[in-house]
């Protein structure tokens, strides 16, 4: 088997050296060279600024306020008192030592993007909003568990779209269109 693979390829990087000359693989030049360049670009791209999710934890923990209030009403006081904020406003005061970086990386983001990923935060925003002040005072006919129900998986959509934009460093489209009509859906559901 060790022939075969030094007759397939003399670059076979899972073995130590002392083991690759062993057994008669050697490394040529441009393998070299290929191993010295791909490590160069690994660390280049983990060295660029990248986004961070922590940001998405305040609207997670929205989420978990808004799945708990049909256990303990009283939680409707904490949903009352959360407030949205930016993600540039949430890394500005971060502890966090990706702060910099993920500050560094939204202001890197194309200006449509980035207005795209905060119309998305905004309806966030808004269907919390919103959810609270029908767990709050509920109209007739609407129960708590179809407003938490309804909420809970919007939210959980949105938290999810938001999250594969910033896993995608901000190179994707959020596409705000997408989150207009994932909007009316739910003010259409809440209206009933």
């Amino acid at each position: 088997m060790w022939q075969w693979l030094a007759a397939r390829s003399t670059l076979y990087l899972g073995l130590p050296e002392h083991s690759r000359a062993s057994l008669g693989i050697m490394m040529s030049v441009p393998a070299i060279k290929g191993q010295a360049g791909s490590a160069d670009a690994r660390m280049e791209t983990s060295q660029q600024p990248r986004l961070s999710t922590d940001f998405l934890n305040h609207y997670s923990e929205a989420l978990m306020l808004i799945e708990m209030a049909a256990e303990d009403r009283s939680i409707v006081d904490d949903l009352k008192a959360w407030r949205s904020i930016t993600y540039r406003e949430h890394f500005e005061v971060s502890s966090l030592r990706c702060a910099p970086s993920a500050l560094a990386a939204y202001d890197s983001v194309a200006p449509a993007r980035r207005a795209g990923f905060e119309e998305l935060c905004q309806s966030m925003a808004r269907l919390i909003s919103t959810a609270t002040a029908l767990l709050d005072d509920p109209r007739d006919g609407l129960e708590a568990t179809t407003i938490i129900e309804v909420a809970s998986d919007a939210l959980r959509r949105q938290i999810g779209r938001a999250t594969q934009f910033i896993n995608a460093n901000g190179a994707m489209d959020i596409g705000s269109i997408e989150s207009r009509a994932m909007q009316a859906e739910i003010d259409a559901l809440l209206a009933r």
